[in-house]
């Protein structure tokens, strides 16, 4: 800011010398308000001669004025916003005219959903000699309480999402693992997978069987053996389906989808639309060798090429209990099955209730991709599968 009043007693010595009486003869009179007095406001008059002024007298020339005038509350110069609650925001921004209340609403109540603490019961008793019995009733009884805010939530402690701040219940509760935000199972194109949580992991507990990628669009299906090997874009299908060839599984399309969901060429697993519902995606080969080393597989055995590990293909097929079953110990919960395959080279299904294979998010090249296999051994097959075999997919979530 620059002042005034410096430069105002420099001109005033230059425009008034001490000798010149309030009557001068020089035809212009210092007395510029005409209050017989030669003050501030006579020498911004002064000033108005050398075309500088303080228009709205703030002590800030006008020349060198962000605003001339009064800014609103917005810091609109002369604008005309308002600001009711003084906090310095206008109206028109401010998200709460008035003040927030301790739960967090606008202008609220506050407190005001009351909350049992404690229960008090008052008994005396009596002696009665005739019987030789002490009678024992009650006299009163206390509650004590207090009020606390009204948060919604899930009231449910057995749920995985349960808020223990919520105090009205607003059916959200889901029951399931916290490392699958909750839930049990998950609903996608008309089917809902069961959920099984592993390690930091959440998978699907069982093959993928969509006919639509994430976007709605469809996925090409019903093609036939020749259309099958020729294709180099994403394409489903169910074992068995059409006039194929079928060795060592059946037949039965419907059977099939229902216990093996369906198979997908990797063109389909590599898609941008996505094979997954939100939040999910098809795992990468990494992904799978955190899931086989969660079950104990080490970490150089899960970076090697073909039947490696121990146990842990056991552990992730289903087991002889289990329905559908397979020859695992499930103790993993990831329930894999033997869905089989449909071959890159002639397009024909084999190996449904001898072997399962499941692909990964990872390329190699332009024409392989890594993908897992089950077998009747209790080890998990890290290979590397033409991009137009079909096989089967699981999700993991994000």
């Amino acid at each position: 800011m620059r002042h005034l009043f410096p430069l105002l007693t420099f001109l005033l010595a230059l425009a008034f010398p001490w000798h010149m009486s309030a009557q001068s003869d020089c035809g212009w009179n210092p007395d510029y308000d005409g209050d017989n007095q030669v003050g501030v406001a006579d020498l911004l008059g002064l000033l108005g001669v050398f075309e500088e002024q303080d228009s709205d007298n703030d002590g800030i020339w006008d020349s060198q004025d962000d605003c001339i005038g009064i800014e609103d509350p917005c810091g609109v110069c002369n604008g005309t916003g308002t600001d009711d609650d003084a906090d310095g925001l206008c109206d028109d921004i401010d998200d709460c005219v008035g003040v927030y209340d301790e739960c967090g609403v606008c202008n609220g109540p506050g407190p005001d959903v009351p909350v049992i603490e404690d229960i008090v019961v008052f008994y005396d008793s009596a002696y009665i000699e005739a019987f030789d019995f002490w009678f024992v009733y009650e006299v009163g009884a206390d509650t004590t309480f207090s009020y606390v805010c009204a948060t919604p939530g899930c009231t449910d402690p057995e749920a995985g999402n349960f808020n223990p701040e919520a105090v009205i219940e607003d059916g959200s509760c889901v029951y399931g693992p916290a490392e699958c935000g909750g839930a049990s199972t998950v609903d996608f194109d008309g089917h809902t997978y069961d959920l099984v949580a592993i390690g930091d992991q959440c998978w699907f507990a069982e093959n993928l069987r969509t006919e639509h990628y994430a976007n709605g669009d469809a996925i090409p299906g019903n093609l036939s053996d020749s259309e099958w090997t020729s294709t180099s874009s994403g394409a489903q299908t169910v074992f068995g389906e059409g006039s194929s060839t079928v060795y060592d599984g059946s037949d039965d399309e419907v059977a099939n989808l229902a216990t093996y969901g369906r198979l997908y060429n990797w063109y389909a697993v590599d898609d941008a639309r996505g094979l997954c519902p939100s939040g999910w995606h098809v795992p990468t080969d990494g992904e799978w060798m955190t899931l086989e080393m969660e079950l104990g597989m080490s970490s150089s055995e899960a970076n090697s090429i073909g039947w490696r590990g121990t146990d842990q293909g056991a552990q992730l097929k289903s087991s002889s209990s289990d329905t559908p079953s397979w020859d695992g110990t499930n103790v993993s919960g990831f329930s894999a099955l033997p869905g089989g395959l449909r071959s890159a080279s002639l397009g024909f299904f084999g190996s449904e209730g001898i072997d399962g294979y499941w692909w990964s998010a990872s390329p190699i090249g332009t024409s392989f991709a890594w993908f897992r296999g089950l077998s009747p051994s209790d080890d998990v097959g890290r290979f590397d599968g033409s991009v137009v075999d079909g096989f089967s997919v699981r999700c993991v979530r994000d």
